[in-house]
């Protein structure tokens, strides 16, 4: 299948077989982010996706894990969804489990028997971009949930039997916010446990339209040393174990990875190490063009 755009999909799916059933996302208005600003969202037709689960198998593979593309599979209506995984499991009998992304809001769209019945059809992790822990950032950045939102979907998923794995954002709540957003953050993921979190440090592109706001003064970014604090506040005080974490600071080429409690001292030996190292430089975030 050729796909529309460019791919995206969580670090945790390197390995999975990844399934485009729609292009684009339904959601699509954070400010921050331009993966599918140039998409106009659609779903694919079901005989594509069919067409596409017969030419894998026909190959003879037999992928254990599937993950659904592109933004935010979990968007789409139950019946259609259903349907997907049905044809699915006909396929590829072996697959252990089928993951995707998704939104707070999508999961408020679905009935508690919704939830159980994509869990029984073989759905196990949903992704979602919780991003901050404070409520006026992610109004700000034009979210679709509020924290008191995301805590009472996420119980419902976890009362259906589906795992949650968060992304967030070091740097998203601008200058002079990291440490408490960190802490907000830390507060929510101690309480909601998910399996996996990852930080995609915000990355400041022009085309984002959070760069309109930058220029009018709305918002400040954070500096690198900022993020790379707000980084380290996190990881000293998450208490979910076990706990999966992938920090990544593109600008620095700097990745911050390793299983909680086990491997907190050496993460934070490493943010240690590159706050005292650009600390020194006095390093300012750039603009992608």
């Amino acid at each position: 299948m050729e796909y529309e755009g460019q791919i995206c999909r969580p670090p945790m799916e390197r390995s999975s077989f990844m399934l485009a059933v729609s292009v684009g996302c339904n959601y699509n208005r954070c400010k921050f982010c331009t993966l599918f600003k140039h998409l106009k969202y659609r779903l694919l037709p079901l005989e594509q996706v069919e067409n596409e689960l017969r030419r894998v198998s026909e190959l003879g593979a037999n992928p254990k894990q599937i993950f659904l593309g592109d933004g935010n599979a979990f968007g789409m209506e139950t019946p259609r969804l259903l349907y997907i995984l049905d044809k699915i499991s006909y396929y590829f009998p072996n697959c252990q489990m089928i993951n995707m992304d998704a939104t707070v809001t999508d999961i408020s769209d679905k009935t508690d028997e919704e939830l159980r019945q994509l869990r029984r059809a073989g759905v196990r992790r949903l992704y979602l971009g919780i991003e901050s822990g404070l409520d006026d950032v992610l109004t700000f950045m034009q979210k679709d949930h509020g924290i008191e939102d995301a805590y009472r979907q996420i119980s419902r998923i976890q009362e259906a039997g589906l795992i949650y794995n968060a992304h967030f954002m070091t740097g998203i709540a601008g200058a002079g916010r990291g440490l408490e957003n960190a802490e907000k953050l830390a507060e929510f993921f101690n309480y909601t446990h998910p399996q996996k979190v990852v930080n995609f440090s915000l990355f400041l592109h022009k085309s984002a339209p959070l760069y309109e706001d930058i220029l009018a003064g709305k918002f400040v970014p954070a500096d690198e040393v900022e993020n790379l604090r707000e980084d380290r506040r996190l990881l000293e005080l998450l208490d979910t174990n076990p706990l999966l974490y992938d920090g990544f600071h593109d600008e620095l080429k700097l990745r911050v990875w390793g299983s909680l409690p086990k491997d907190r001292e050496k993460m934070l030996q490493k943010l240690d190490s590159a706050i005292e190292k650009y600390n020194d430089v006095g390093i300012k975030r750039y603009f992608a063009p």
